[in-house]
């Protein structure tokens, strides 16, 4: 079996036009040389794909399976080709992302959606570690860019932005203790706290400690559904919990002290010793636009 693209070409071309001229007119070529080439495909293949008794083909039920298998083969190709032509221009052919679970999901998607139109054929891995988990794998060169909580005692082997800061509100269930009156910080700290954090010990664990009693959880889900559940109040990134208070599974009780949301900044982080191809000083200037 010797088939060819150039028939591969001629056969998927012949179906969208209709016709082996039709084919022929756009591809630049005879009438003649298109109908050899799906012949020739057809010899190759041993399976007839088009009925020729009327006046135009009509594809056989082989060759409407084959014509989806040949569209994918044309389109493998150009995805080839934009592969190859990236890396001539200096574009990744991979990239990881590391982002903090509580940086906005729609702040990232956007990002996302944007960067797949500007770089359909970069390979992206995103992982979503904890607070300085992500310190750790950027500093370690396992990660070409993340998006993190701003930290006091930034590595030195690290570059740095810092983004727009992200409202967090503190939440508990509807009956839970801290909803029947106004909440000073003593109250805070009477009550088990909720914190989602990563498994090291680290000072991200101090910055958000408020309570004697606490609960460290991993996953922020996990967080939202132990606070439904009134086993403890928590802040958390006034986006994770929106849904929750508009359903009213979560309430935000009246503090004190200061009613309004905790701003807590973010920065964009890379390693000062790995340069950035194009793809991510891309992502890196689209953090810092759209975050910043």
């Amino acid at each position: 079996m010797n088939l060819s693209l150039d028939q591969i070409q001629a056969f998927v071309v012949t179906v969208e036009t209709g016709s082996f001229s039709g084919a022929g007119r756009r591809l630049g070529k005879a009438q003649s040389s298109i109908s050899a080439a799906v012949a020739n495909l057809e010899v190759d293949l041993d399976n007839t794909l088009f009925v020729r008794s009327g006046r135009y083909p009509v594809l056989t039920p082989e060759g409407e399976r084959l014509y989806a298998e040949a569209r994918l083969i044309l389109e493998r190709c150009e995805y080839f080709r934009g592969v190859a032509k990236n890396l001539g221009e200096g574009i990744e052919a991979r990239l990881v992302l590391a982002v903090d679970e509580l940086y906005p999901s729609e702040w990232l998607t956007d990002i996302l959606d944007r960067f797949s139109k500007t770089f359909p054929t970069v390979e992206l891995e995103v992982l979503f570690p904890l607070m300085e988990d992500i310190s750790r794998l950027v500093l370690e060169q396992k990660v070409d860019l993340g998006i993190t909580l701003s930290q006091d005692d930034i590595l030195s082997a690290l570059n740095f932005h810092t983004l727009r800061s992200i409202p967090f509100k503190v939440v508990c269930a509807p009956t839970h203790e801290l909803t029947r009156g106004q909440v000073s910080w003593e109250d805070l700290k009477r009550y088990r706290q909720i914190v989602v954090a990563s498994c090291h010990d680290n000072n991200e664990k101090i910055r958000f400690r408020m309570a004697a009693d606490v609960w460290w959880i991993q996953t922020q889900s996990v967080a939202i559904d132990l606070l439904q559940r009134n086993l403890g109040w928590a802040l958390l990134p006034k986006s994770a919990v929106a849904s929750a208070l508009n359903r009213g599974s979560l309430v935000a009780p009246a503090l004190a002290f200061d009613n309004h949301d905790f701003l807590v900044p973010l920065d964009v982080i890379w390693h000062k010793d790995r340069p950035l191809g194009k793809a991510t000083t891309w992502l890196k200037q689209a953090a810092i636009t759209f975050s910043g």
